[in-house]
């Protein structure tokens, strides 16, 4: 497979990622495409080759090799990087479609595109990327299970026990390198870890700034509210126009009976 004619078409989605997103697909192509290509084609090569049992009757080695080794792991991870990089194609369509909704609007009228910067995640293309990122993570949490759910952890065990027919007994099985493809093994799983970890900040990252975008718009339209409200009451039309000190209401009625009992008394 040319996996960096994968790594181009996935180069444009740094543009519209986020730095989580950014460091995602570094870790993706350097740490884990560059790895696999370099060095893990390599090492599990010679697996059925050098796969050795303690007998020497026809097919039991190549029964026992099927049952340690359901799936190897060399195409579990080439699956499991080709299903995990796809969804990052859904942001490229979705800015594609964008770009090309905004060249037929062009040549039909004159005007405002219908998107002014088509990279910008909002509207549409903030629910495709969220649902990539949902997706990218999904991908390699099942794939982790996948593995460890195959072969009972992540341990590459020295030697293996087959009683399958045709084999006469039990008998003793060993591969090839075992230490060398547990190394990787475990390097493979911690990178793909690391992904997930990073597509679940990225996840928060997005929704948080999102929900801090809907407080600061709830808070600026209380604010105007309560202004608009202050405005109406001091209105300089307001009929309500104090000229003088106002008196409390029985204030009057007081100063009148004095007023009274002195003009009485004179």
């Amino acid at each position: 497979m040319n996996w960096s004619s994968l790594e181009g078409l996935l180069s444009g989605v740094n543009q519209y990622s986020t730095a989580f997103g950014r460091v995602w697909l570094s870790m993706v192509f350097v740490f884990r495409v560059l790895v696999f290509v370099v060095a893990a084609q390599r090492v599990w090569g010679d697996d059925s080759k050098d796969f050795d049992c303690n007998t020497r009757q026809p097919g039991c080695a190549n029964v026992c090799y099927d049952s340690i080794f359901p799936i190897s792991h060399i195409r579990l991870w080439a699956l499991q990087l080709i299903f995990v990089t796809c969804p990052s194609l859904m942001v490229v369509m979705h800015v594609a479609y964008r770009e090309e909704k905004n060249k037929k609007y062009a040549a039909r009228q004159t005007g405002p595109n219908p998107y002014s910067n088509p990279g910008k995640k909002q509207g549409g293309l903030w629910w495709t990327y969220l649902i990539s990122l949902i997706f990218k993570a999904g991908i390699d949490s099942a794939f982790l299970y996948i593995l460890y759910y195959i072969y009972d952890g992540y341990d590459m065990p020295r030697l293996s026990k087959c009683s399958l027919n045709p084999c006469p007994n039990t008998v003793d099985c060993f591969i090839s390198r075992p230490t060398e493809k547990k190394i990787f093994t475990i390097f493979m799983v911690v990178t793909s870890a690391i992904c997930v970890f990073m597509c679940i900040c990225e996840i928060v990252y997005l929704l948080g700034k999102r929900w801090q975008k809907f407080l600061i718009k709830s808070y600026m339209k209380d604010r105007q509210r309560s202004t608009g409200g202050q405005t109406a009451i001091t209105h300089p039309s307001s009929q309500c126009l104090l000229l003088g000190p106002v008196e409390k209401p029985g204030t009057q009625n007081t100063s009148n009976r004095k007023a009274e009992e002195e003009a009485a008394t004179s």
